[in-house]
């Protein structure tokens, strides 16, 4: 029987200070800087759910909503979203605190995939997901349209195959309309 983990199993939470180096002209966190912290929190939650090596196989669909200032707290949380043969996808969202003014603000969300992977570099089996509750059965049930679309987009699978995505791209129209 295949091993099966809840999204509780494999949740990953970071928090990190914006100090001056991190920061653009603006006194802003560079992008570049946030999503090296968002590959990092990804990569944690996506091997404790398949306790192996991982690798980042995609990127997608990050919001960059609201800039994060100099001197705010950014807490970064992780979880698995669906679990396929031998990838995850990792929701992330991303929260800049001002604990001096004591506020706080939902600023990035993000979608990443990982591979997990044996010692040699090839792809190894990845235990079933088992979402509960409400949110969680949203974002499970959503992963197989977001994994559809990324393989079209990247010529990997045809659009004729993704059972999913048949009204986004309208395959249902036959060849004499």
């Amino acid at each position: 029987m295949t091993e099966r983990k809840y999204v509780q199993d494999s949740r990953a939470t970071m928090t990190e200070m914006v100090l001056p180096n991190d920061t653009n002209t603006l006194s802003n966190l560079m992008g570049g800087k946030l999503m090296h912290w968002m590959d990092i929190v990804a990569a944690i939650c996506a091997q404790r759910h398949c306790n192996n090596i991982v690798v980042t196989a995609s990127v997608d669909n990050i919001s960059f909503k609201n800039p994060i200032a100099l001197g705010n707290v950014v807490t970064l949380n992780a979880q698995v979203t669906r679990a396929f043969n031998t990838s995850m996808e990792i929701f992330l969202e991303v929260y800049a605190e001002d604990i001096p003014a004591n506020s706080k603000l939902l600023t990035h969300r993000a979608f990443f995939t990982f591979v997990a992977v044996d010692k040699s570099g090839r792809p190894v089996r990845v235990p079933e997901l088992i979402p509960q509750g409400k949110v969680e059965n949203e974002l499970y049930e959503g992963a197989l349209r977001r994994r559809q679309l990324r393989l079209v987009l990247a010529k990997r699978m045809d659009p004729q195959d993704a059972t999913e995505l048949k009204s986004l791209f309208d395959l249902e129209k036959t060849d004499n309309e």
